[in-house]
């Protein structure tokens, strides 16, 4: 299915990713696997201020209804006519997601995911066993705050007693609910969490652990590394990276893998102390890019810290000629905070309307899906659109589980092929070992989907637009355009 992807695979870990520098096939997954070693090193959100959150509730359908049989008789002769199938049990699904604090942009494609597949189910689905069977889905707030996450988690399983957990939105709100669902023994699914987080942040470090209940479906850290180096190589400069990372679970993730990372490929990073989320002063960081001749930027970020961080380097004179930040370039809100400071900023890219791939469920394309976020929010298509992908895997793994208790929901989870709004995931297919860039069942519990990389631009029919210009650990989407220099 993925032979485009594989070839192009196989070119890039033999070619390198930088001009100038070879990088053999064993430094490059050197530099993946330097990420399992050290990505379990985590800490909470810290600083980030959590508001108060709620709980949804969205019901497909009402919990019981009495099945009907008409009989007519003629002549000495019965017809029993059924008047469709027995309503089964009601079927719950959590889903945690941050509607408030720092990541609360989150929320706003969760909220109309959860509301499509409301609208794609209608009263329920047909199960294995025939029955229509009700879905109702809780949709819970993390707060952007990791523990909230857990304890949420906790009060589906315990209180609500849900059959499914489903989670979105960053390692601080997935590895939390997963790591609830896997001591409880309840299947979970989730996505937007590179699996190198997913795995190794919950198994002190160790890459080859698996687990029995929880499944990703996210590409990793090996598809950053080769797509934002990829990026950078476009545009001509120093090789010399300023790197801003925050103190909380995604930061100490990245911090070990570029420190790694970059003496293998060339590129001479600044790498200053963690910054406290929420801080409102970024000088001391800028100062250093500054004074050490940086003209490639790296971070990662929450929407409001990225906009303190890029207006101040703006005002203060930081100017690198190519710069890729994380997680805050999402958002086309997160653009707009900052104006026209952000164009030609560069980012990942986990989804946009011009994938092109079908859902299933909706048997809807990736253009139509997201114009039709429009039409309903009046707002721009957003990356985290991305994350209907486990609210739709949850409704197929209900249709085809042979029972509806946790082992036959885990069952079917283990044997999901199907066609999302991502793209294709297939956990029947072989696992491909090591770290590889591209789309591929790569560990038991996980299925890489594509990456790409993204440049803000000037936008038409809205303020700024996300153009493709990379597509290393993708090939099998087209870009749109070359990276162009941050001060073009």
């Amino acid at each position: 299915m993925f032979e485009d992807e594989k070839k192009a695979i196989d070119e890039v870990d033999e070619r390198g990713v930088l001009d100038g520098k070879s990088v053999s096939r064993r430094d490059f997954l050197k530099i993946a696997g330097i990420a399992g070693a050290t990505i379990g090193v985590g800490a909470g959100l810290g600083g980030l201020v959590a508001a108060c959150g709620g709980t949804t509730t969205t019901t497909g359908a009402p919990t019981s209804t009495a099945a009907t049989t008409a009989t007519t008789a003629a002549q000495g002769s019965t017809t029993t006519v059924a008047a469709g199938p027995t309503v089964g049990k009601e079927l719950k699904v959590g889903f945690v997601t941050p509607l408030t604090g720092a990541m609360a942009a989150f929320g706003i494609p969760d909220k109309y995911s959860v509301d499509r597949v409301k609208a794609a189910i209608g009263d329920g689905i047909i199960g294995a066993d025939g029955q229509k069977h009700p879905v109702t889905i809780i949709t819970t707030d993390s707060q952007s705050d990791s523990n909230r996450a857990a304890q949420v988690a906790g009060d589906l399983i315990s209180n609500n007693k849900v059959d499914l957990l489903t989670a979105a939105s960053t390692a601080d709100v997935v590895c939390p609910v997963a790591d609830q669902a896997e001591a409880n023994s309840v299947p979970c699914i989730s996505t937007d969490c590179p699996w190198q987080n997913y795995v190794a942040t919950r198994a002190k470090g160790d890459l080859t652990a698996t687990f029995q209940w929880t499944y990703n479906a996210f590409w990793g850290v090996e598809d950053v590394v080769a797509t934002y180096v990829d990026m950078w190589n476009q545009v001509p400069n120093n090789k010399k990276v300023g790197v801003i990372l925050g103190n909380n679970a995604p930061g100490n993730a990245w911090l070990p893998v570029w420190k790694e990372a970059m003496p293998l490929i060339g590129l001479t990073g600044t790498f200053p102390s963690q910054y406290q989320p929420g801080t409102e002063d970024f000088t001391s960081y800028i100062s250093q890019f500054k004074k050490d001749g940086c003209e490639v930027g790296l971070g990662m970020f929450s929407p409001p810290d990225f906009a303190t961080f890029w207006k101040q380097s703006a005002q203060q004179g930081w100017k690198p000629k190519t710069a890729a930040f994380a997680i805050g370039l999402l958002f086309p809100q997160a653009v707009e905070a900052v104006g026209d400071l952000s164009i030609n900023l560069c980012t990942e890219v986990q989804w946009t309307p011009s994938f092109g791939f079908t859902s299933a469920l909706l048997n809807e394309d990736t253009q139509t899906f997201a114009d039709k976020f429009t039409a309903a929010t009046n707002g721009q298509w957003t990356q985290p659109l991305a994350h209907f992908i486990v609210l739709e895997w949850a409704v197929d793994v209900l249709k085809r589980a042979a029972t509806l208790d946790n082992k036959g929901i885990l069952d079917a989870i283990t044997t999901t092929k199907l066609d999302t709004i991502v793209g294709p995931i297939d956990f029947t297919a072989p696992i491909v070992g090591g770290n590889k860039i591209g789309p591929m069942h790569n560990h038991k519990n996980n299925y890489k989907t594509p990456m790409v990389g993204g440049q803000w631009r000037k936008g038409t029919k809205w303020p700024y637009d996300l153009t493709i210009v990379s597509n290393v650990a993708a090939p099998s989407i087209k870009t749109q355009d070359k990276v162009l220099p941050l001060n073009a």
